[in-house]
């Protein structure tokens, strides 16, 4: 028997093709808009609600807060913590250069010389830090404790004097920086040497540089960008802390992060503590515009 044809209407078709069309221009859309939500209510929602607090001008009795356009908080909520703020720059800094010099040569090994075993080298590098953040501030309390493993040990052996201590002083929160923070410098500094075209070390060799003329002259200057966003990275981060100072540190030496903790938690100073956050949020930002004139805006998605 023979069996119809039906003919298609031009219509349905051209309207199929349509609504085609118009999906595959809404997928990207459709597929970002989880992430995009999450960020709106998690990240712009609060960051804006900040930055509108430190224009305000708060109740420390009730919490209540008044838009005034007070502009001025600013100025006097730095003028106030001054002291506060070059001690974060003081801790964030030596952490950060002692995570540069302990990384690099750890990332440069496992770049070069880790082989078919890099992912693994790299594996370990981080498996220490699956464990909760304050957990391992706390621990590394009791390594610098005073009867603690190493300063008890030294302290036994008639190596180090009996009221020498570590725990309360600037060095203990320099060190729990620098170890909390480790990963964020040696990533990048991994991206970075990784990333290194072999053929321009063998063109330095040919060329009858030494290997520490082709570290000076070829690795290290292909590495500055990588150099770069590990030192925003770690830098950042541990500028705001306020963990470590508060389990390692003592009173002489807080960090602005924990003034803006107390603003927020034990003061009720909102607008004081936005206004802290903002300053140090302009500081963040400066940093990364810094890189992307310097360095160019398209490293920075490769190393961040």
């Amino acid at each position: 028997m023979e069996q119809p044809v039906l003919a298609h209407h031009p219509g349905r078709v051209g309207a199929r093709r349509g609504r085609l069309r118009l999906g595959k221009a809404l997928a990207p859309y459709l597929l970002s808009l989880p992430a995009g939500l999450w960020l709106l209510a998690l990240f712009l929602v609060p960051l804006i609600v900040m930055l509108s607090l430190s224009l305000q001008t708060c109740n420390f009795g009730t919490g209540a807060c008044v838009m005034t356009w007070h502009w001025g908080e600013f100025w006097q909520q730095v003028s106030l913590y001054h002291a506060q703020f070059l001690v974060s720059f003081y801790f964030a800094a030596a952490a950060t250069l002692i995570d540069l010099v302990v990384s690099f040569p750890i990332a440069y090994w496992i770049a070069f010389h880790g082989g078919n075993k890099k992912n693994f080298f790299l594996l370990m590098l981080l498996v220490p830090f699956f464990v909760s953040f304050v957990i391992r501030t706390v621990v590394w309390q009791f390594i610098l404790s005073d009867q603690g493993i190493i300063l008890g040990s030294l302290k036994n052996a008639h190596l180090l004097p009996q009221n020498f201590h570590v725990l309360a002083t600037g060095y203990a929160v320099v060190a729990g920086l620098a170890y909390n923070y480790l990963p964020f410098t040696a990533l990048p500094l991994y991206v970075a040497i990784e990333r290194i075209d072999r053929s321009v070390l063998d063109a330095a060799y040919d060329l009858y540089a030494s290997k520490r003329e082709a570290f000076l002259r070829v690795i290290l200057p292909l590495t500055v960008p990588g150099l770069f966003a590990a030192f925003l990275l770690t830098f950042i981060p541990a500028l705001g802390d306020y963990v470590n100072q508060q389990v390692l540190g003592g009173t002489g030496n807080t960090m602005i992060g924990t003034v803006i903790q107390n603003a927020f938690l034990v003061n009720l100073d909102y607008a004081g503590g936005s206004a802290l956050s903002a300053v140090l949020l302009a500081i963040a930002l400066v940093g990364i515009f810094a890189y992307a004139r310097l360095l160019g805006s398209r490293t920075i998605e490769e190393y961040l």
